[in-house]
C-alpha cells in the first residue's frame, strides 16, 4: 500500500460530494413541516454551520461535559487494542466535525505502524477542509479523502474502496436519533460494510439525574449559546427575523423516554417572519421549539439494538462509572 507516495502529490484539498441514496427534505421544506406546525421541532443538523461546529468544540471541554471526556479516556486506553483488532485500510468516519477524538486512533495507527486513509464524511465543507489540512500537517502519513455529505441522505453513494474498514460513529450522536430510527440507521451502515468490516460506535449511558441536566447546562452557558445558534442559522439562510434575546436555552431529562430534551422557550409573546416561506409564526410566552434529543441507553439496551442489526460484538468497552459505552462490532 503506497500510502505515503501517494500523499506527496496530494496539492490541495477536495472534497468529494456523496450524492443522497433517498429523498431528503431541503431547508425550507424541512423548516415548513417541522417548525410551522405544532409541536414545533428543528433538526438538529442545523446546528452545524462553521460557528456551531466551533461551539461543539468549545462545549465538549467544559467541565460538566462528561461525554467527551469519558469516551475520550475509553479511546486513550483501548485504541492500540482496536486497531490491532481491526487493522483498517480505511478509516471512514461519520459526522467528522472537527475530528478530536479519531486523533487517538491515528496515534495508535502510528505505534502499531498501520498506516491508513481517513475518510470524513461531514456536511460543512469549511470545516471539512480546515481539518484535512490540519490532519495532514500533524500526521506526514495520514491519506485524507474528505466526503461532504448527510448520513441522513443514505450511505449508499460512498466511493468504493478496497481493504478493510474501520466505520467510526463517536460522541454518541446516536443518541440523536429516535429509537426507532437509530435502528434503522445503524442496519444501514451494516449494510453498506463489507464482511470482516468493523464499527466503532460511542453511546451515552442511563445515569444520574443530576450528572445528565449539568452536561446540558453548563455554567459557561456554551450549550445555551449552541442551542440559540440555531435561530442564527434560519436568520441567515432563510431571511428570517428571529430576535435571539427573546429566546432561552432548556435541557431537561425525560426520565420516561430516558433521553434529554433540548428546547428552545419563548421569553415573551413575539411575532416572526420566515420571508424566504413568507411565512410568520407567533410564539407565546413559554412556547417551545425542541431542537435535539439525545438518547440514553443502558448496557443491555445497546446489545440489543446492535444485535438487531445483525453485528457481531468484539468488544464492549465502558468507564469505571458506567457513564459511557464504546463498542467494537463487526459483520
Amino acid at each position: 500500500m503506497q500510502i505515503s507516495n501517494y500523499k506527496t502529490q496530494q496539492e490541495k484539498i477536495v472534497c468529494t460530494t456523496v450524492m443522497p441514496t433517498r429523498m431528503t427534505p431541503g431547508m425550507l421544506e424541512d423548516i415548513r413541516e417541522s417548525l410551522l406546525r405544532k409541536p414545533r421541532s428543528l433538526s438538529p443538523k442545523y446546528f452545524y454551520d462553521q460557528r456551531g461546529s466551533s461551539l461543539f468544540d468549545q462545549i465538549c471541554s467544559t467541565p460538566e461535559y462528561y461525554p467527551t471526556r469519558t469516551e475520550n479516556k475509553l479511546l486513550s486506553r483501548h485504541a492500540v487494542d482496536i486497531i490491532n483488532k481491526t487493522t483498517p485500510d480505511q478509516i471512514l468516519e461519520l459526522g467528522s466535525g472537527y475530528s478530536t477524538k479519531t486523533r487517538l486512533l491515528f496515534d495508535a495507527c502510528q505505534q502499531t505502524t498501520n498506516e491508513c486513509i481517513y475518510v470524513p464524511l461531514d456536511v460543512c465543507e469549511e470545516v471539512l477542509v480546515e481539518v484535512s489540512k490540519r490532519l495532514s500537517e500533524e500526521y506526514d502519513w495520514l491519506v485524507v479523502n474528505p466526503l461532504l455529505g448527510d448520513y441522513h441522505a443514505g450511505l449508499g453513494n460512498l466511493p468504493a474502496s478496497h481493504g478493510s474498514h474501520l466505520f467510526v460513529f463517536l460522541g454518541s450522536t446516536i443518541g440523536n436519533f429516535e429509537q426507532e430510527d437509530a435502528l434503522d440507521f445503524i442496519k444501514e451502515v451494516h449494510k453498506t460494510m463489507c464482511y470482516g468490516d468493523h464499527l466503532l460506535i460511542g453511546v451515552d449511558r442511563v445515569k444520574d439525574n443530576d450528572v445528565l441536566h449539568d452536561a446540558y447546562n453548563d455554567a459557561q452557558g456554551m450549550t445555551a449559546e449552541f442551542n440559540l445558534n440555531i435561530l442564527h442559522v434560519l436568520n441567515r439562510e432563510l431571511n428570517a427575523d428571529f430576535n435571539i434575546d427573546m429566546f432561552t436555552h432548556s435541557a431537561t431529562f425525560n426520565a420516561y423516554k430516558e433521553r434529554i430534551e433540548m428546547r428552545l422557550i419563548s421569553r415573551a409573546n413575539q411575532h416572526v417572519n420566515i420571508n424566504d416561506l413568507n411565512e410568520s409564526i407567533q410564539f407565546n410566552l413559554g412556547d417551545d421549539i425542541l431542537t435535539e434529543v439525545s438518547q440514553k441507553y443502558t448496557y443491555k439496551g445497546i446489545e440489543e439494538m446492535l444485535k438487531q442489526a445483525d453485528f457481531t460484538i468484539t468488544e464492549h468497552y465502558e468507564d469505571e462509572n458506567a457513564y459511557f459505552s464504546l463498542i467494537l462490532v463487526s459483520k
